[in-house]
C-alpha cells in the first residue's frame, strides 16, 4: 500500500507540474506523457492499442479515456497532442503531410483537431523532389524535433538516425527538416527470419551474438557491391555448412541487413556534405547499441544516442501551435 501511496503522490505531482498530455501513437502501441517545461516526460503510461489495431474512429477516443482520461480531468486546461500514426489515413484523423523542408512552426501549422475536440494530431513529413519516389514519416518527424530541442549541436547541421522498422536518416540544416530516406530494415529482417527460408535454421534464446553481428556488418561493408539480394542466402549457407552455429545466423543477418543500410546511408550523408556534422542515433538503447557497434565497423563514425525524444517534440510543436506556454 505504501508504494500505490507514493506511486499516486508521484503523479499528481508530475500532473501539478506538466505543461502538456503528449501521446505517441504508433501502429502497434501507444505511449502517453505527462510533458514538463524541459521536455522530458514526468510520467508515462503504454498500452499495445496502436492504431493498426484499432476498428473505427470512435475507438481512438475510447482508447485515449482509458489510457489518460484522469489526466485530462484532473487537468482540463492542459491540450493533448499526438504524433504517429494515429494522424494517417486509417487513424483518427487523416492529417496531410507538410512537405520538406519542414521546421516546427512549419510542423505546427499542419496540426488539426479530432471532431469532438478530443485531441490535436501533428501532420506527418513528406519528403518529394519530383524525381525520386516520394518518402514519408509520421512520428519520427517529432523524435527528430526532440533532438533538436534537448540537444541544440544538431540544429546548425546534422544527420539524425532513427532505427526501427522502417528505419529513418533524416539530413537537417539550421533547424529544418531538408530531406530524409528510409530503409526498410527492420520489417525486411522479420520478414526473412519469419517467412523465408533463412529463418528455417535459426534458433534463438542464445544471447547477442556480436561476433557473428560484426561478421554480416563486414560482409555488407567489404562485399557490399555483390548486392543484398546475394548476400542475404548466406544466412543460410553459413548454417548448412557449419560455418556458422545456427544460434549465430540470426545475428549474422540483422548484422548484414544494417551494414547495408550504412553502406547506403553514410555515403548519402556523404553527398550531402554532411560527413563531418553530427550524426544522433535516436531510439531504444539496445537497437542503438547495434548501431553503434555497426558504426565502429565503418571506421569508429562518431555519433551520440539518444532514447526517447517524443515528448521534447511534442512539446515543441505544442509550444510553436500555441497549445503549451513557452
Amino acid at each position: 500500500m505504501e508504494n500505490r501511496a507514493d506511486g499516486q503522490a508521484d503523479e499528481r505531482r508530475a500532473l501539478a507540474l506538466a505543461s502538456l498530455i503528449g501521446v505517441d501513437w504508433g501502429s502497434t502501441g501507444l505511449r502517453a506523457f505527462l510533458v514538463g517545461t524541459d521536455g522530458l516526460a514526468l510520467a508515462e503510461r503504454a498500452t499495445s492499442r496502436g492504431a493498426s489495431t484499432l476498428s473505427g474512429k470512435e475507438a481512438f477516443a475510447e482508447v485515449l479515456e482509458q489510457v489518460a482520461g484522469d489526466w485530462m480531468r484532473a487537468r482540463p486546461d492542459l491540450k493533448v497532442l499526438a504524433c504517429g500514426m494515429v494522424g494517417s489515413l486509417h487513424g483518427w484523423l487523416d492529417v496531410p503531410y507538410a512537405v520538406c523542408p519542414a521546421n516546427a512552426p512549419a510542423l505546427a501549422a499542419g496540426v488539426a483537431v479530432t471532431p469532438n475536440g478530443e485531441a490535436h494530431i501533428v501532420p506527418g513529413l513528406l519528403y518529394d523532389d519530383g524525381e525520386l519516389p516520394p518518402d514519408v514519416m509520421r512520428g519520427e518527424e517529432t523524435q527528430i524535433l526532440g533532438a533538436l530541442a534537448l540537444r541544440p549541436e544538431l540544429q546548425g547541421a546534422s544527420c539524425i538516425v532513427l532505427p526501427g522498422t522502417h528505419s529513418k536518416w533524416a539530413q537537417v540544416r539550421d533547424g529544418e527538416v531538408q530531406r530524409f530516406a528510409t530503409h526498410m530494415t527492420g520489417e525486411l529482417y522479420a520478414v526473412l527470419r519469419q517467412h523465408s527460408v533463412l529463418g528455417r535454421l535459426m534458433e534463438s534464446g542464445g544471447g547477442f551474438d556480436e561476433a557473428a553481428f560484426n561478421d554480416g556488418i563486414d560482409a555488407a561493408r567489404v562485399n557490399g557491391h555483390l548486392g543484398v539480394g546475394h548476400q542475404m542466402f548466406a544466412a543460410r549457407t553459413l548454417g548448412v555448412t557449419g560455418r556458422l552455429p545456427a544460434a549465430a545466423l540470426a545475428d549474422y543477418l540483422s548484422g548484414l541487413l544494417i551494414g547495408h543500410e550504412l553502406r547506403a546511408g553514410l555515403a548519402w550523408r556523404g553527398e550531402a556534405g554532411l560527413d563531418q556534422a553530427p550524426l544522433a542515433l535516436v531510439g531504444s538503447r539496445e537497437l542503438c547499441r547495434r548501431y553503434e557497434l555497426a558504426l565502429r565497423r565503418y571506421g569508429d563514425v562518431p555519433s551520440l544516442a539518444l532514447d526517447n525524444t517524443a515528448p521534447a517534440g511534442l512539446l515543441t510543436l505544442a509550444r510553436a501551435a500555441g497549445l503549451a506556454p513557452n
